[in-house]
Protein backbone atom coordinates (compact mmCIF):
# COMPACT_ATOMS: atom_id res chain seq x y z
CA UNK A 1 0.00 0.00 0.00
CA UNK A 2 2.81 2.41 0.86
CA UNK A 3 5.31 1.28 -1.74
CA UNK A 4 4.81 4.62 -3.52
CA UNK A 5 6.88 6.25 -0.73
CA UNK A 6 9.94 4.75 -2.40
CA UNK A 7 9.32 6.62 -5.63
CA UNK A 8 11.67 9.48 -6.52
CA UNK A 9 9.01 12.12 -6.00
CA UNK A 10 8.13 10.95 -2.50
CA UNK A 11 11.73 10.38 -1.44
CA UNK A 12 12.53 13.99 -2.37
CA UNK A 13 9.40 15.27 -0.59
CA UNK A 14 10.22 13.29 2.56
CA UNK A 15 13.84 14.47 2.60
CA UNK A 16 12.67 18.05 2.16
CA UNK A 17 10.34 17.68 5.15
CA UNK A 18 13.17 16.20 7.25
CA UNK A 19 15.37 19.19 6.39
CA UNK A 20 12.66 21.77 7.02
CA UNK A 21 11.77 20.54 10.51
CA UNK A 22 15.14 21.17 12.26
CA UNK A 23 15.71 24.31 10.18
CA UNK A 24 12.46 25.91 11.30
CA UNK A 25 13.02 24.81 14.91
CA UNK A 26 16.39 26.58 14.81
CA UNK A 27 14.83 29.69 13.26
CA UNK A 28 12.28 29.74 16.06
CA UNK A 29 15.03 29.62 18.71
CA UNK A 30 16.92 32.36 16.84
CA UNK A 31 13.89 34.63 17.11
CA UNK A 32 13.43 33.63 20.77
CA UNK A 33 17.03 34.62 21.53
CA UNK A 34 16.50 37.96 19.75
CA UNK A 35 13.43 38.51 21.94
CA UNK A 36 15.36 37.68 25.10
CA UNK A 37 18.22 39.98 24.05
CA UNK A 38 15.80 42.84 23.41
CA UNK A 39 14.11 42.36 26.80
CA UNK A 40 17.50 42.32 28.53
CA UNK A 41 18.56 45.47 26.68
CA UNK A 42 15.34 47.27 27.63
CA UNK A 43 15.92 46.34 31.27
CA UNK A 44 19.51 47.62 31.11
CA UNK A 45 18.48 50.89 29.46
CA UNK A 46 15.72 51.48 32.01
CA UNK A 47 17.98 50.77 34.99
CA UNK A 48 20.87 52.90 33.75
CA UNK A 49 18.69 55.86 32.77
CA UNK A 50 17.07 55.88 36.23
CA UNK A 51 20.36 55.52 38.12
CA UNK A 52 21.78 58.52 39.94
CA UNK A 53 24.31 60.32 37.71
CA UNK A 54 27.93 59.57 38.60
CA UNK A 55 31.09 61.47 37.70
CA UNK A 56 32.23 60.23 34.31
CA UNK A 57 35.74 59.66 35.66
CA UNK A 58 34.33 57.00 38.03
CA UNK A 59 33.20 54.89 35.09
CA UNK A 60 35.84 55.41 32.40
CA UNK A 61 39.43 56.49 31.85
CA UNK A 62 41.82 56.96 28.89
CA UNK A 63 41.95 53.78 26.82
CA UNK A 64 39.01 52.26 28.71
CA UNK A 65 36.43 50.22 26.81
CA UNK A 66 32.97 50.98 28.16
CA UNK A 67 31.34 47.63 29.03
CA UNK A 68 27.81 46.90 27.98
CA UNK A 69 26.66 47.07 31.60
CA UNK A 70 27.51 50.80 31.60
CA UNK A 71 25.86 51.70 28.28
CA UNK A 72 23.45 54.65 28.72
CA UNK A 73 24.62 55.16 32.32
CA UNK A 74 23.81 58.65 33.57
CA UNK A 75 27.05 60.59 34.14
CA UNK A 76 28.17 64.13 34.85
CA UNK A 77 31.29 66.04 33.83
CA UNK A 78 32.47 69.52 34.79
CA UNK A 79 34.94 71.42 32.66
CA UNK A 80 35.43 73.76 29.73
CA UNK A 81 34.51 73.03 26.12
CA UNK A 82 37.41 73.01 23.66
CA UNK A 83 35.57 74.40 20.64
CA UNK A 84 38.77 74.81 18.60
CA UNK A 85 38.94 71.03 18.26
CA UNK A 86 35.23 70.50 17.72
CA UNK A 87 34.36 68.06 14.92
CA UNK A 88 31.15 66.90 13.27
CA UNK A 89 30.10 63.31 12.69
CA UNK A 90 28.68 62.85 9.21
CA UNK A 91 25.51 61.07 8.05
CA UNK A 92 23.53 61.18 11.27
CA UNK A 93 19.76 61.47 11.42
CA UNK A 94 17.48 63.61 13.56
CA UNK A 95 14.39 62.21 15.26
CA UNK A 96 12.34 62.96 12.12
CA UNK A 97 14.89 61.16 9.89
CA UNK A 98 16.48 64.33 8.47
CA UNK A 99 20.10 63.76 7.46
CA UNK A 100 22.69 65.93 9.17
CA UNK A 101 25.63 65.69 11.55
CA UNK A 102 26.33 65.23 15.23
CA UNK A 103 28.44 67.85 16.99
CA UNK A 104 31.32 66.31 18.93
CA UNK A 105 33.09 68.70 21.28
CA UNK A 106 35.96 67.84 23.68
CA UNK A 107 35.34 68.86 27.28
CA UNK A 108 38.51 69.56 29.29
CA UNK A 109 37.67 68.35 32.77
CA UNK A 110 38.13 70.50 35.82
CA UNK A 111 40.24 67.88 37.57
CA UNK A 112 42.28 67.05 34.48
CA UNK A 113 41.63 64.91 31.43
CA UNK A 114 39.33 65.24 28.45
CA UNK A 115 36.04 63.60 27.55
CA UNK A 116 34.14 63.76 24.27
CA UNK A 117 30.63 65.21 24.38
CA UNK A 118 28.08 64.59 21.65
CA UNK A 119 26.12 67.85 21.90
CA UNK A 120 23.44 66.73 19.42
CA UNK A 121 22.25 67.03 15.83
CA UNK A 122 22.46 69.97 13.41
CA UNK A 123 21.72 70.16 9.66
CA UNK A 124 24.63 69.44 7.34
CA UNK A 125 26.11 72.20 5.20
CA UNK A 126 24.70 72.45 1.64
CA UNK A 127 28.14 71.52 0.35
CA UNK A 128 29.44 68.41 2.09
CA UNK A 129 33.00 69.70 1.99
CA UNK A 130 32.05 72.73 4.11
CA UNK A 131 31.85 72.77 7.89
CA UNK A 132 28.19 73.23 8.92
CA UNK A 133 26.81 76.09 10.95
CA UNK A 134 27.19 74.86 14.54
CA UNK A 135 25.84 76.86 17.50
CA UNK A 136 28.61 77.75 19.89
CA UNK A 137 29.09 75.67 23.02
CA UNK A 138 28.67 77.41 26.38
CA UNK A 139 31.74 79.38 27.44
CA UNK A 140 33.46 79.03 30.76
CA UNK A 141 33.03 76.23 33.22
CA UNK A 142 29.98 74.08 32.62
CA UNK A 143 28.56 70.89 34.11
CA UNK A 144 27.29 68.46 31.52
CA UNK A 145 24.92 65.59 32.24
CA UNK A 146 24.34 62.82 29.76
CA UNK A 147 24.39 59.16 28.85
CA UNK A 148 27.69 57.26 28.71
CA UNK A 149 28.22 55.52 25.38
CA UNK A 150 30.93 53.21 24.07
CA UNK A 151 33.33 54.17 21.29
CA UNK A 152 31.96 53.53 17.83
CA UNK A 153 33.78 51.19 15.49
CA UNK A 154 32.95 49.93 12.02
CA UNK A 155 32.30 46.49 13.46
CA UNK A 156 29.91 47.67 16.18
CA UNK A 157 28.09 50.35 14.18
CA UNK A 158 28.26 49.11 10.58
CA UNK A 159 29.48 52.57 9.55
CA UNK A 160 32.46 52.57 7.21
CA UNK A 161 35.27 54.81 8.41
CA UNK A 162 36.04 56.78 5.25
CA UNK A 163 39.44 58.30 4.59
CA UNK A 164 40.13 61.71 3.05
CA UNK A 165 37.24 63.55 4.70
CA UNK A 166 37.20 67.34 4.90
CA UNK A 167 38.90 68.94 7.87
CA UNK A 168 37.09 68.48 11.22
CA UNK A 169 34.69 65.88 9.84
CA UNK A 170 34.62 62.23 10.94
CA UNK A 171 32.45 59.18 10.41
CA UNK A 172 32.74 57.60 13.87
CA UNK A 173 32.75 58.80 17.46
CA UNK A 174 35.92 57.20 18.73
CA UNK A 175 38.02 58.41 21.66
CA UNK A 176 41.20 56.77 20.35
CA UNK A 177 40.97 58.62 17.04
CA UNK A 178 40.22 61.93 18.75
CA UNK A 179 43.03 61.40 21.25
CA UNK A 180 45.47 61.13 18.35
CA UNK A 181 44.07 64.33 16.79
CA UNK A 182 44.17 66.20 20.09
CA UNK A 183 47.61 64.85 21.06
CA UNK A 184 46.41 64.20 24.61
CA UNK A 185 44.64 61.39 26.50
CA UNK A 186 40.87 61.16 26.13
CA UNK A 187 38.52 59.15 28.33
CA UNK A 188 37.19 56.02 26.65
CA UNK A 189 33.69 56.32 25.22
CA UNK A 190 31.77 59.58 25.14
CA UNK A 191 28.87 61.46 26.71
CA UNK A 192 25.57 61.88 24.89
CA UNK A 193 24.51 65.24 26.34
CA UNK A 194 21.07 65.66 27.90
CA UNK A 195 21.70 68.75 30.04
CA UNK A 196 22.06 71.71 29.81
CA UNK A 197 19.59 72.08 27.00
CA UNK A 198 20.83 74.38 24.20
CA UNK A 199 19.19 77.74 23.72
CA UNK A 200 17.45 78.10 20.37
CA UNK A 201 16.84 74.36 19.99
CA UNK A 202 20.16 73.58 18.30
CA UNK A 203 21.94 71.29 18.48
CA UNK A 204 18.92 69.00 18.78
CA UNK A 205 19.61 66.69 21.67
CA UNK A 206 19.48 62.99 20.98
CA UNK A 207 16.33 61.25 22.17
CA UNK A 208 16.48 58.69 24.94
CA UNK A 209 16.81 55.12 23.70
CA UNK A 210 13.62 53.10 23.51
CA UNK A 211 13.23 50.83 26.53
CA UNK A 212 9.64 49.68 25.94
CA UNK A 213 9.39 48.15 22.48
CA UNK A 214 10.18 44.44 22.26
CA UNK A 215 9.33 43.92 18.60
CA UNK A 216 7.63 40.87 17.13
CA UNK A 217 10.43 38.36 17.70
CA UNK A 218 8.43 36.16 20.08
CA UNK A 219 5.52 36.06 17.62
CA UNK A 220 7.95 35.06 14.86
CA UNK A 221 9.38 32.30 17.07
CA UNK A 222 5.92 30.85 17.71
CA UNK A 223 5.15 31.15 14.01
CA UNK A 224 8.24 29.15 13.03
CA UNK A 225 7.37 26.42 15.55
CA UNK A 226 3.80 26.24 14.24
CA UNK A 227 5.25 25.80 10.75
CA UNK A 228 7.44 23.01 12.16
CA UNK A 229 4.40 21.19 13.54
CA UNK A 230 2.55 21.68 10.24
CA UNK A 231 5.24 19.90 8.20
CA UNK A 232 4.71 16.32 9.55
CA UNK A 233 0.96 16.86 9.71
CA UNK A 234 0.93 17.99 6.10
CA UNK A 235 3.17 15.06 5.11
CA UNK A 236 0.77 12.55 6.71
CA UNK A 237 -2.24 14.19 5.01
CA UNK A 238 -0.51 13.99 1.62
CA UNK A 239 0.45 10.34 2.18
CA UNK A 240 -3.11 9.37 3.10
CA UNK A 241 -4.50 11.29 0.14
CA UNK A 242 -2.01 9.59 -2.20
CA UNK A 243 -2.93 6.18 -0.76
CA UNK A 244 -6.64 6.87 -1.22
CA UNK A 245 -6.20 8.13 -4.80
CA UNK A 246 -4.10 5.10 -5.73
CA UNK A 247 -6.64 2.73 -4.16
CA UNK A 248 -9.49 4.38 -6.09
CA UNK A 249 -7.50 4.25 -9.33
CA UNK A 250 -6.75 0.56 -8.76
CA UNK A 251 -10.43 -0.17 -8.14
CA UNK A 252 -11.37 1.57 -11.37
CA UNK A 253 -8.82 -0.50 -13.30
CA UNK A 254 -10.09 -3.74 -11.77
CA UNK A 255 -13.64 -2.88 -12.73
CA UNK A 256 -12.56 -2.11 -16.27
CA UNK A 257 -10.57 -5.34 -16.63
CA UNK A 258 -13.15 -7.67 -15.02
CA UNK A 259 -14.98 -9.95 -17.63
CA UNK A 260 -18.55 -8.95 -18.20
CA UNK A 261 -21.24 -11.61 -17.49
CA UNK A 262 -23.35 -12.53 -20.54
CA UNK A 263 -26.85 -11.12 -20.49
CA UNK A 264 -29.62 -13.73 -20.14
CA UNK A 265 -31.39 -14.68 -23.42
CA UNK A 266 -34.80 -13.21 -23.94
CA UNK A 267 -37.80 -15.56 -24.06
Amino acid sequence: MYRFLLTRQWVILTLLALVLIPTMIELGFWQLHRHQKRVAQNTLISQNLKARPEPVTDLTSPGHTVPRADYWRAVTATGTFDTEHEVVVRRRTAQDERIGVHVLTPLDLKGGGTVLVNRGWVPAAPNQTDFPDVPAAPRGEVTVTGRLKADETTGSSGIKDLAGLPDRQVMLINSTQQSALLSRPVLGGYIEQTDPEPSGGLPEQIASPDDSSIGAHMAYAVQWWLFTAAVPVGWVILVRREKRDRAEAAAVRRDAEAPRRPEPASA
